[in-house]
């Protein structure tokens, strides 16, 4: 049992930054923005996905300070907002990346919610 319990307020900001990671192309975005700063326009091309898509999803992780803009002239360009973004998507990588190691398939956590 954790000495110290989660407060309410901190419980419900680490539950909206999972929930932001949770959309498979916010992660594409995140993991893309852990090697460098990268345009709105670099990220539609590089992950094949729409400028209106990527242009949303940045909004979000934004508003969350996951990603920070940095205006060039007309260019955005886009980061990490911090270290420790980057460390919590290499460490859940490293940890699939081990479970599936394990397993030797592809792991899916599937419904944590329901057993089986």
């Amino acid at each position: 049992m954790p000495e110290v319990p989660l407060s309410d307020e901190l419980s419900t900001a680490l539950a909206e930054l999972f929930r932001a990671l949770a959309d498979p192309n916010r992660t594409k975005i995140v993991h893309a923005l852990a090697h460098g700063e990268v345009t709105t326009s670099g990220l539609a091309a590089v992950l094949n996905i729409s400028l209106p898509a990527v242009s949303q999803h940045l909004r979000l992780l934004r508003l969350l300070r996951i990603v920070k803009p940095r205006r060039e002239g007309r260019l955005v360009y886009y980061s990490l907002d911090d270290r420790h973004i980057r460390l919590l998507i290499s460490l859940s990588i490293t940890h699939l990346q081990e479970e599936q190691s394990r397993s030797g398939s592809a792991v899916h956590l599937g419904d944590p919610e329901r057993p089986g």
